[in-house]
């Protein structure tokens, strides 16, 4: 399969799955865009190679960037920020500082956790709905953050961005505790 191929499927299957999220049918959409029913048909079938204009109106229309439309990841999407990722936007002289973490983009509420898992315990997750989002951010110890039966390894200070409509589990493989601190974006009921 080509790039073109990929790009083209992924663009398909990310146009519907983000239009169905929002909860707009094809013509809500077009008008939205500015583009035709029959390319959005088009599209969402990989049938058609659109310009770049056209996926930029599509992406504004529908409130995601042009990477999440072309994105062409297979399965469940894991994005691990290492802690020298973190971006820092604001300091003082005296020390005060925020830091960016991590982002997604997620069209519901949000919910916050604090996670302490002793060393050997782990807390199985089922799936969420489709479009649930969580972010968690270790501050002591290592997460081990299965995901459909991948492991990811989480240290200190890291911080992991996942979809959560598969099934997932937090653990603490360690010899010490684990802490984390858990953002959870549920989408909107349509």
């Amino acid at each position: 399969m080509s790039d073109l191929d990929l790009l083209n499927q992924s663009l398909a299957r990310n146009v519907k799955r983000w239009r169905t999220e929002r909860g707009f049918t094809l013509d809500a959409l077009a008008a939205r865009a500015g583009v035709s029913r029959g390319m959005l048909i088009q599209i969402e079938q990989a049938r058609t190679n659109p310009s770049i204009g056209t996926v930029v109106k599509i992406g504004d229309a529908l409130g995601v960037s042009i990477t999440t439309l072309l994105d062409y990841e297979q399965g469940p999407k894991v994005r691990v920020v290492p802690a020298e990722g973190a971006v820092r936007l604001w300091h003082t002289d005296a020390g005060s500082y925020n830091r960016l973490l991590a982002g997604a983009e997620a069209p519901g509420p949000l919910e916050m956790w604090d996670w302490h898992l002793m060393p050997g315990e782990s807390s199985l997750s089922d799936p969420h709905p489709t479009g649930t989002v969580e972010l968690v951010h270790v501050t002591a110890g290592e997460l081990t953050l299965t995901v459909d039966g991948v492991r990811h390894r989480v240290p200190a200070g890291a911080t992991a961005t996942f979809e959560a409509n598969t099934p997932h589990t937090y653990g603490n493989e360690g010899d010490v505790p684990m802490d984390m601190v858990m953002a959870v974006s549920v989408p909107p009921v349509h």
